[in-house]
């Protein structure tokens, strides 16, 4: 497994703290049956990639060099991660600490929605002929 030493940058993304919450919940990495293929990466630097990208806005394809992870590999472990739900699971875990901690404060809280307006004439979708679920007879 090829490790990557730590830059200033990968530390400021993913300290050590937040590795150890993260690095319980990462899927175990599995070669592939038939072998062949790379060696595995070092998952807290795919992890470290997959924040940067994901916090700087930066595409996949420019993703530096300085992570030691290609940007396919990184966005492969990114999809697979996802679908294994390391996401909600890695918020849980952080929301957990923080808790324990007594650093939350769930005395207010924002909720985020979205409203869109109906526009004029299109309030009975039946006759719009843009109907979005058939009549019932």
């Amino acid at each position: 497994m090829m490790v990557v030493v730590a830059s200033d940058l990968a530390l400021r993304l993913v300290p050590d703290e937040l590795w150890g919450l993260v690095a319980p919940l990462v899927p175990q990495f599995r070669p592939r049956r038939q072998g062949g293929g790379t060696g595995p990466v070092d998952d807290r630097a795919v992890f470290t990639a997959i924040v940067y990208v994901l916090t700087s806005g930066c595409a996949w394809r420019h993703l530096p060099a300085e992570f030691g992870v290609s940007a396919p590999t990184a966005h492969r472990r990114f999809t697979a991660w996802t679908r294994a739900g390391l996401w909600p699971r890695l918020h849980q875990a952080v929301l957990d600490e923080l808790g324990a901690r007594g650093q939350l404060d769930w005395t207010s809280a924002i909720v985020d929605a979205a409203a869109v307006r109906a526009k004029k004439g299109f309030a009975d979708r039946s006759q719009s002929g843009r109907s979005c679920c058939p009549m019932p007879p």
